[in-house]
C-alpha cells in the first residue's frame, strides 16, 4: 500500500517523496484511514515505527480543508511529556507540511515564554506543548483552547509516569466536549486504557505489534561488570570496536557528567543532556550529536522519548533502568525505520532485580555475557551485614551494647538504658529500689514518694538527665 492509497493529497505526497519515505509503516497503514474518517483512536506501536507520522500526516491533511484559526486559537493540540519530544513532533509537522499552508509551533518549559506568546497571537493550526508550559500560557491568556478540534496525547504512558495526569485532565476540560481524540503510546497499561476511555465513546483500538515489545531488529546484550569498572569497559568498547556513534543512558544527572568527564579524558568526544541543562544547552548538545561533532551523547531518561537520530548504531544502558517500560523507550532510539541496531546494557551485581522486571515485561531472555578483561568480582551483599547495621545505624561503639549497659549501671555510668530498668520490678537487684549510687535515682524520671537513698533530694537533676537521654 502506498501513501497515495491512504488518501493523502499531492502537497503531502511531495514532501514524503522529498524525504524518501516511499511506503507507510504498519501503524501508519492502520491509523491514517481511521483518523481521516474522524474517529477516536488508541494506538500502540513500537518506538521507531513511524508513530509520529501516523497522526501528524492525517492532521495536516484534514486541517488543509478547514478555516484558519485566529486570535490565539488552536485547531489541533498535541501534548507530549518532554521538551525534546515536543520539538521533534513540531519538526515533523513542519517537514510533512512543507508544501502546505499549515502553521505550527511548539511550547515547553526551559525556554523564554515571551517569544512563545508572540507566536501564538495570531493563532496556529497545530500546537505541540508540554502540559506545564501550556497551563502557564493559558493562565496568562496567551492561548485559547475552546476551538480545539483534534486532541493528541503522545507518549501518554510517560506523561502519567511523570505525574501529569491532573494537568492533562485540566487541559482536557478547557477543550470543547465534541472533538477528535487520538492517544498514541509505545506501551500500554490499564491506567492508559482508563484515560483513553474517559476521552470519548466509540474508541478504536489498534496495535501494530503486541504492546510492550521492542523492535525485533535490535540486537540486545547484557554485560556483567563491576560498578566501578563500567566507565573503563564503556571506553574500551567504544575505542576497541570503533563505534561511530552511541547514545548512553544514565540514571542520574550527576552520573551523566561523570561518564562524560571519563570519556572526554579518554579522548572520546562526548556531550550530555539532562534536566539541569538549559534548553539552549540541550538543543546544542543534540544538534552536535546529530551532526556527528561528538561521538557519544550521555542522557537521562528525560531524553529517551524525544531523540530521533537517523541510523544510530548503538544505545547503551550504563545503568539498568528502574522501570521496565523505560528500557523499551531507551533502546528504541536505535533500530528505527527498519534499520538494525545494538542495545548494550552494563549490569552490576546489584542490578539483577531490574533485569527480571524487563524480561518479565518483554517475555524474552536477553543474551548475557562478560568482557574478558573486565570480569566481575563483586559479590551480592549478604543479609547478615544488614542486621548489624540496622541495630547500630550510626556506627556507635560496641560499648553501648545491652551487656555493656548493664555493667555501666553498676559503675554509675550516666549512659544507662533509656527509662532505666522499667522492665524490671522497682528495686529489683538494687537496694532502696530507686537507683542507689545515682543522684535522683528514681528510674522513671518522675518524683518518687520514697526519698530514702536520695538524701539530697536532687530529683530535678536526675529528671533532666533522663529527659535528655530520651530525646537523643
Amino acid at each position: 500500500m502506498s501513501f497515495k492509497e491512504l488518501g493523502l493529497s499531492e502537497p503531502i505526497l511531495r514532501s514524503l517523496e522529498e524525504l524518501k519515505h516511499t511506503e507507510p509503516s504498519e501503524i501508519q497503514q492502520q491509523a491514517i484511514p481511521i483518523i481521516l474518517a474522524g474517529k477516536n483512536i488508541m494506538a500502540a506501536a513500537q518506538t521507531g515505527t513511524g508513530k509520529t507520522g501516523s497522526f501528524v500526516l492525517p492532521i495536516i491533511e484534514m486541517l488543509q480543508e478547514r478555516a484558519k484559526p485566529y486570535g490565539k486559537n488552536v485547531h489541533a493540540l498535541v501534548l507530549t511529556p518532554t521538551r525534546e519530544l515536543a520539538a521533534q513532533v513540531r519538526e515533523s509537522v513542519y517537514t510533512y507540511g512543507k508544501f502546505t499552508s499549515i502553521t505550527s509551533t511548539a511550547v515547553f518549559g526551559g525556554a523564554k515564554i515571551f517569544p512563545q506568546k508572540s507566536k501564538l497571537k495570531k493563532g496556529v493550526d497545530v500546537l505541540v506543548a508540554t502540559p506545564g508550559r501550556l497551563l502557564d500560557l493559558v493562565n496568562q491568556k496567551a492561548v485559547k483552547l475552546d476551538q480545539v478540534q483534534i486532541l493528541v496525547l503522545d507518549e501518554a504512558d510517560h506523561m502519567l509516569d511523570m505525574g501529569f495526569i491532573n494537568d492533562i485532565k485540566k487541559i482536557i476540560s478547557m477543550t470543547p466536549p465534541v472533538r477528535q481524540n487520538l492517544l498514541f503510546s509505545a506501551t500500554f497499561s490499564p491506567e492508559i486504557k482508563k484515560l483513553a476511555q474517559s476521552l470519548g465513546d466509540e474508541l478504536v483500538e489498534i496495535s501494530a505489534h503486541s504492546p510492550n515489545t521492542t523492535v525485533t531488529k535490535i540486537k540486545q546484550v547484557i554485560y556483567h561488570v563491576d560498578k566501578n569498572k563500567k566507565n573503563d569497559l564503556l571506553a574500551h568498547m567504544i575505542e576497541d570496536e570503533q563505534w561511530t556513534q552511541a547514545l548512553v543512558f544514565s540514571r542520574t544527572k550527576h552520573g551523566c557528567e561523570k561518564i562524560s568527564k571519563h570519556l572526554n579524558a579518554a579522548g572520546i568526544q562526548t556531550g550530555t543532556i539532562h534536566g539541569d541543562k538549559t534548553q539552549g544547552a540541550r538543543t546544542r548538545a543534540l544538534r552536535e550529536f546529530k551532526e556527528k561533532d561528538v561521538r557519544i551523547l550521555v542522557a537521562t531518561d528525560v531524553a529517551a522519548r524525544g531523540i530521533d537520530i537517523s541510523n544510530l548504531p548503538f544505545v547503551v544502558n550504563f545503568d539498568m533502568p528502574t522501570y521496565p517500560n523505560d528500557y523499551i523507550h531507551r533502546i528504541g532510539r536505535t533500530g528505527r525505520a527498519g534499520q538494525e541496531g545494538t542495545a548494550i546494557s552494563l549490569m552490576s551485581v546489584d542490578e539483577h532485580k531490574f533485569l527480571r522486571g524487563i524480561e518479565g515485561l518483554l517475555k524474552i531472555k536477553i543474551d548475557q555475557t562478560s568482557h574478558e578483561a573486565f570480569k566481575p568480582t563483586d559479590k551480592p551483599s549478604s543479609g547478615g551485614g544488614g542486621d548489624s547495621r540496622s541495630r547500630n545505624p550510626r556506627g556507635r561503639k560496641p560499648a553501648f551494647s545491652r551487656n555493656s549497659r548493664s555493667s555501666d549501671s553498676k559503675s554509675g555510668n550516666s549512659f544507662s538504658k533509656p527509662g532505666g530498668s522499667s522492665s524490671r520490678p522497682s528495686g529489683a537487684g538494687r537496694p532502696g529500689g530507686s537507683g542507689a549510687g545515682r543522684p535522683g535515682g528514681n528510674n522513671s524520671g518522675r518524683p518518687s514518694g520514697n526519698s530514702a537513698g536520695n538524701p539530697g533530694g536532687n530529683k530535678k537533676t536526675g529528671s533532666k538527665a533522663k529527659t535528655r537521654w530520651k530525646k537523643t
